[in-house]
């Protein structure tokens, strides 16, 4: 895995990237309620604003972590946003990317950089 300061995991599977928001999010945000996710064929640029997420405590845009197409989003967090909060780096993914560009990830922390960004 690898991590974001923005606060956001990807994982590799094959060829395309599963993203999520980790647990130091979610703790932050408190008890999700709504997520808005893209749609499945979109090519987002990174920075680009691609989900919208609605907690107890605020609403909060996650940004595209790399360039590249949207090949599948987690509809269960449509009928269960909780599951963003209950298995954040499981079960609660968000979307599956395809990227245009992999050497964007390069820039990314391991595990143990990120514990420290957060600590």
């Amino acid at each position: 895995m690898k991590f974001t300061e923005e606060h956001e995991w990807l994982r590799a599977e094959g060829d395309v990237f599963v993203v999520g928001i980790t647990d130091h999010a979610t703790e932050q945000l408190g008890d999700i309620v709504f997520v808005e996710l893209p749609e499945v064929g979109t090519t987002v640029s990174k920075d680009d604003e691609i989900v919208v997420i609605e907690s107890v405590k605020a609403a909060s845009d996650i940004m595209a972590p790399i360039d590249g197409e949207i090949t599948e989003v987690n509809t269960a967090l449509a009928d269960d946003p909780a599951l963003a909060n209950t298995d954040a780096t499981g079960a609660g993914w968000f979307f599956k990317i395809k990227p245009s560009d992999p050497s964007q990830m390069d820039g990314f922390m391991d595990e143990a950089a990120y514990k420290t960004f957060i600590s």
